[in-house]
């Protein structure tokens, strides 16, 4: 196993006030030239926004954006007509494609936001601008691995324009789950939001990631408690 480590204090870091962000990889002021992205997976923001806080409207275009919402609500609005409050236990899936404009801001005027915000390079450049939105139960994902992004199309998962899984996982202390890979030649990266997992040599607590290559099936032990984000992308 080849795996490289992003501990959570790590990270890039910016504070706006109304926005506390951390930055995998790099985002904005931040820039580490070791750190630009893992493989077609380009960014790893863990964003709070303060009450009444939010991005004003802005554009995307040619990049698949997975929004996961860890704690609050998230509000949505985007050029396709969209109006959407997004809150934990559901997903955000957009394909940008050809061009949108979209703002996101928190819906509560007296609870922080905690989001995940994760971006990948599309397979196909200048579609149609997609958005998704659905519930994923969490006992879909006790002990075992949840898939909620996928290339497939009329399935359970959200459709992603590239040969990219997004998955989740809530897994109990002292207990293992396998992630295989779909795709071959793709890496894995693993992102703990809660709890202290092992992967092979790798140990990560939370906000730790890992980026992992060159094994066909990771088995993820939970060392207490652990909720994690495993996200398969094609290295190039």
């Amino acid at each position: 196993m080849k795996y490289t480590l992003h501990k959570s204090d790590t990270r890039g870091y910016a504070d706006h006030g109304w926005l506390k962000a951390r930055h995998t990889f790099s985002f904005a002021s931040y820039y580490d030239p070791k750190r630009i992205r893992f493989g077609l997976l380009r960014v790893l923001n863990d964003d709070i926004i303060e009450p009444g806080g939010g991005f004003g409207t802005h554009p995307h275009d040619n990049m698949e954006i997975v929004t996961i919402p860890i704690s609050g609500a998230l509000e949505h609005k985007d050029s396709m007509g969209n109006i959407e409050v997004i809150r934990p236990g559901e997903i955000q899936n957009m394909s940008a494609g050809s061009g949108i404009t979209h703002s996101e801001y928190n819906h509560s005027d007296e609870e922080r936001v905690n989001l995940l915000q994760i971006w990948v390079f599309p397979k196909e450049r200048d579609i149609t601008p997609r958005y998704d939105q659905k519930v994923f139960p969490r006992e879909g994902r006790k002990n075992k691995v949840q898939t909620v992004v996928s290339p497939d199309e009329g399935g359970e998962t959200m459709w992603i324009n590239q040969d990219a899984v997004f998955s989740l996982a809530e897994i109990e202390k002292g207990k293992e789950v396998p992630y295989k890979v779909r795709f071959p030649g793709n890496g894995v990266y693993l992102f703990v939001i809660d709890g202290r997992v092992k992967a092979g040599d790798a140990e990560l607590g939370a906000r730790d990631g890992a980026g992992i290559e060159d094994e066909d099936t990771i088995t993820i032990r939970a060392e207490e408690n652990s909720f994690a984000v495993i996200i398969e992308v094609p290295m190039r």
